[in-house]
């Protein structure tokens, strides 16, 4: 029986992962899917300043409230950012990592150092008032490549803005690279190119890599599928 630590990406919280969990409970596994802080069931909470820091102590704190060991530390997009945070600060507790269609940092940079200007740019211009704190605006689903009306609500109605400031600070490290398994999924409907799946393959050769025929969410609208990559991440 495996750990699963599943940590979600922007404007999303622990509710995105509700179709995966069953499915890796079924096969035998323990699986934590918590929100992070200013988000999901947690909006209201942070205070002003929720950052990146803030949220690899969430992680962090669950890991060590719970009393896990040898985890499959599961990022998602953005968190891609805070599972690198988890693992060099509490890397005793870490047996995997697996980032789905996530940012990989290096040290020292933020998400905004790894996306193209433009984009940075849009999301600057479009920031509003959320709690006290400047966040962007969920995107559209069908950018995100969720295109079902059913699943389009349900990203809609749970779906908050996301703390600008997570993805400003930089992350800075103090340990080297994990010698545990890593696993990278990349997801192709859309393909988004900005996360630079080529150029990581080409930085760490010694990861093991899956490409997965869905949107950029595949918790919400390909779970059996993207179940199964997390099963054989196992191997």
């Amino acid at each position: 029986m495996a750990t699963f630590l599943l940590v979600h990406g922007s404007w999303l919280g622990g509710w995105c992962w509700r179709r995966l969990t069953p499915l890796l409970r079924a096969e035998g596994h323990e699986v934590f899917a918590p929100t992070l802080s200013g988000l999901g069931d947690r909006a209201h909470l942070g205070g002003t300043e929720v950052d990146l820091s803030l949220h690899i102590t969430d992680i962090c704190s669950t890991i060590l409230c719970e009393d896990l060991a040898d985890i499959v530390l599961v990022g998602h997009s953005y968190a891609g950012m805070v599972i690198t945070g988890v693992a060099d600060s509490i890397p005793q507790c870490v047996g995997r990592m697996v980032y789905i269609d996530a940012v990989v940092p290096q040290p020292g940079c933020a998400v905004f150092d790894t996306i193209p200007r433009e984009m940075v740019e849009a999301l600057r211009a479009s920031t509003i008032q959320f709690h006290g704190r400047w966040c962007f605006p969920p995107a559209q689903p069908a950018v995100m490549g969720i295109t079902t009306a059913a699943e389009a609500a349900w990203f809609e109605t749970h779906s908050v803005p996301m703390p600008i400031a997570t993805h400003e600070q930089r992350l800075e490290l103090c340990n080297g690279p994990l010698s545990v398994m890593h696993a990278y999924i990349a997801c192709s409907n859309p393909a988004l190119d900005a996360l630079g799946s080529s150029r990581l393959r080409a930085q760490h050769a010694g990861w093991r890599y899956f490409n997965l025929a869905a949107s950029h969410d595949p918790m919400i609208t390909s779970p059996k599928d993207l179940c199964e990559i997390l099963l054989r991440c196992l191997d």
